[in-house]
């Protein structure tokens, strides 16, 4: 996941007094952070760093990422006089973004590059919360209570995330993801309803992009099926779910990505390598399989655990 280089060291100093917005803006500093889980741990793949907040803090918004907490808005979006402060993206609101996936692909060479981005949802609960939450009452008010205003905010995030993705194909990443962290909160009529057309709205965007499409969230087992539906090639499944359950749910034409506990991380090689050959092994259930934790790696993780981690499943995949 994303989150990949937060137990390194070598992070760790990297961003030593360093805002996290502030990493994401330096072409530099994104570079040698995606770079180091490559070189760690001999992944198939690099994941572009950045977060989810970036396309709409360039787009207007007064935010920060504090430390301990994330992203916290300045004003909240409550009232459609909100809404002229998010005003449309265009690509070079984000140049540092193209400038530093250029300089990824030099150096990745073969390896590919993953770009992501934040779903309308998330970011609408971010919005309009005003930072995280665990209930969504604010978010969920304007759901069901301002529809109007709900669709108009999730229609504009929809276009900036898609400008945000097509920033990161155009500049040479060979996949994106779409996180939507917390569509867990929605029951699957809701998601539906309220936030599927919107989702879809990004990932049918990216239909003639010519890269893999790749959909996320938390707490999605109950809508699985309906994230399958939005367009993505694959469906990432977090812990809760197994994977060929999973699969069985989505249908037969997606390939899934997940699913490892990240806590088992922290329970010893043996709990380790034993759960990570089930996931294996019920991801044969599905077309294809995208090996992954089934949510961010814990900043607590101890790195060789990662390396060994990357090693098993090379070695029970044959690859």
């Amino acid at each position: 996941m994303r989150q990949a280089g937060r137990s390194l060291p070598e992070y760790r100093k990297i961003r030593e007094g360093v805002g996290m917005l502030e990493s994401c803006r330096r072409p530099d500093l994104v570079t040698e952070i995606t770079l180091q889980p490559v070189r760690r741990h001999d992944v198939d793949a690099a994941i572009f760093f950045s977060d989810i907040v970036v396309p709409i803090a360039a787009a207007g918004i007064d935010l920060d990422i504090v430390a301990g907490t994330g992203p916290v808005v300045a004003e909240p979006i409550r009232a459609e006089s909100d809404l002229a402060r998010l005003r449309p993206l265009v690509p070079a609101d984000v140049d540092f973004v193209t400038e530093a996936i250029r300089l990824l692909v030099a150096e990745l060479g073969a390896t590919p590059l993953i770009g992501f981005a934040g779903a309308p949802f998330t970011l609408a609960s971010y919005l309009i919360e005003g930072g995280p939450s665990r209930t969504y009452l604010k978010t969920k008010a304007m759901m069901y209570g301002a529809p109007d205003l709900w669709n108009a905010l999730l229609a504009r995030l929809a276009d900036i995330t898609l400008t945000f993705l097509r920033v990161q194909v155009d500049a040479g990443v060979s996949a994106v993801q779409l996180f939507d962290s917390w569509a867990g909160a929605l029951s699957e009529a809701d998601y539906r309803r309220h936030v599927m057309p919107h989702s879809a709205k990004v990932l049918t965007g990216l239909i003639d992009a010519g890269v893999p499409r790749i959909h996320f969230g938390v707490g999605t087992g109950v809508l699985l099926e309906a994230m399958g539906e939005a367009g993505a090639d694959v469906v990432g499944v977090d812990w809760r779910t197994p994977l060929d359950e999973a699969t069985r749910r989505i249908g037969p034409d997606r390939a899934v990505q997940g699913n490892l506990d990240p806590a088992i991380l922290f329970a010893g090689w043996e709990t380790v390598e034993r759960e990570t050959r089930r996931v294996l092994a019920q991801g044969r259930a599905a077309p294809g399989h995208v090996f992954n934790l089934g949510h961010g790696v814990m900043p607590e993780t101890d790195p060789e655990i990662l390396t060994r981690l990357v090693a098993l499943v090379h070695e029970v995949s044959g690859s």
